[in-house]
């Protein structure tokens, strides 16, 4: 398996030319995400976050300042045609970007093309075809299963298997758009009949999310050692649900209510180029558990497949808002707590000859700690509601209440290197319609 390697644009001691870019928390020099954004009065366009300005790609475009693989690419209001192309194209495109704002000789051509990132929209990176929802957080699965299933918390497919399921790709929002409580069936253990209503346990679920590349034919597999090069990049997801909805519905054929209302991600993409320095072996499974089938396993893979990023969940009531008080943290914990790779989750979702195409979504599924300070939702922090988070302001919650802001953040760090961050995945909770 090829990964992207490392090269003069991670160099830890780039700077930039562009005020505040410098150190920025998430997008230094060295970091260069792609997304789309709308400057005030103008139509969504392909840009680079920087600093705390985007660089208007399509506007270098037309100044003849990228690549010419690449022009034709940037000139829409999606990342689609550009994640589609060959990876050396985006590699191309990255290093022209890091010659472009790291040398001061540039800045009289490509400072026109910056806007202030205060003064934009920001919307979805792509038009997403498919979206696809996994579930390789193990001790999130084991938790949930505790709940769901005491008896057997772990089906015997788990270690076999990386589970999915697919999403609804229409509900998929950038971060800021409001999630309006949803509407739906549930029905309490000691009831007779189901009810109709706005969910009384609305929660939130950690995620890491995986915006596809070049993508496969129909039929036609992607092997594990190939699967490195479909992955155009990452960014947060936070895969909104409806746990009321869940027990009740959930068998025989998975969730469906509960979870097609709403599903919120970062609006940067952090190319799988910018992630080469922040790479790991991915954690050894515990003794007596199988190794993956042949079709899985790589070694390269289990050297290099796993990602040093640390995952934040923070909440931010209406009350804590009204009183300037900072978000409060729930959880943290490393991404590596996947039982999974990202490669693999893609060679097993090709596997059957299903095609992948460029702008499609995979979500993780719920990433977890095995400790309590690292779970990556309420259902497992409140122990299906059993007990309560304590907020600053003394207020406590069991799941999510209208007014509630959830905000995701993720940080790669690795000795060395500048760290560099996925930006912000935030929404705020209103009351059902």
């Amino acid at each position: 398996m090829k990964f992207p390697k490392i090269d003069d644009t991670h160099d830890p001691a780039l700077t930039s030319w562009v005020s505040g870019a410098d150190r920025h928390a998430d997008f230094p020099v060295q970091n260069l995400p792609l997304g789309i954004f709308a400057p005030k009065a103008g139509a969504p366009r392909a840009g680079v976050a920087i600093g705390d300005h985007i660089l208007d790609l399509a506007q270098c475009a037309e100044r003849g300042l990228l690549p010419e693989a690449v022009r034709d690419a940037v000139r829409g209001g999606t990342l689609n045609a550009l994640f589609a192309l060959p990876s050396a194209d985006r590699l191309a495109l990255r290093r022209s970007l890091g010659r472009m704002l790291s040398d001061g000789k540039h800045r009289e051509s490509v400072e026109p093309c910056l806007f202030a990132a205060a003064d934009c929209a920001l919307h979805l990176p792509a038009a997403i075809g498919d979206y696809t929802d996994f579930y390789v957080g193990i001790h999130h699965a084991t938790n949930v299963g505790k709940l769901f299933r005491p008896d057997n918390p772990l089906l015997p497919n788990y270690k076999y298997v990386p589970i999915g399921y697919h999403g609804r790709a229409s509900s998929v929002r950038s971060s800021g758009v409001p999630v309006v409580r949803p509407r739906g069936q549930r029905k309490a253990p000691d009831a007779d009949a189901p009810t109709v209503g706005p969910t009384g346990r609305l929660d939130y679920e950690l995620e890491l999310g995986v915006w596809i590349g070049q993508g496969n034919a129909p039929g036609e597999a992607i092997p594990i050692s190939e699967a490195a090069g479909h992955v155009a990049g990452f960014c947060l997801l936070n895969d909104w649900s409806a746990r009321d909805f869940q027990a009740w519905e959930y068998v025989p054929l998975g969730p469906f209510l509960a979870k097609n209302f709403h599903s919120t991600v970062s609006p940067w993409v952090v190319t799988a180029e910018a992630m080469a320095p922040f790479r790991m072996a991915q954690p050894a499974r515990p003794e007596g558990d199988p190794a993956p089938l042949p079709y899985l396993w790589d070694e390269a893979d289990q050297a290099e497949g796993a990602l040093s990023l640390t995952l934040e969940v923070f909440i931010s009531s209406a009350k804590m808002r009204e009183a300037n008080m900072p978000p409060h943290r729930l959880s943290h914990g490393p991404a590596s707590n996947m039982y999974w790779t990202v490669q693999q989750i893609v060679t097993h979702h090709a596997s059957n000859g299903c095609d992948l195409r460029p702008g499609d979504l995979l979500g993780t599924g719920t990433i977890s700690a095995a400790e309590r300070e690292g779970y990556g939702s309420l259902l497992e922090l409140t122990e299906g509601g059993k007990t309560k988070v304590l907020l600053p302001t003394g207020e406590e919650r069991a799941f999510l209440e209208d007014g509630d802001e959830i905000i995701l953040k993720g940080r790669a760090e690795a000795e060395g290197f500048a760290s560099i961050g996925l930006g912000e995945c935030r929404a705020v909770i209103l009351p059902a319609k």
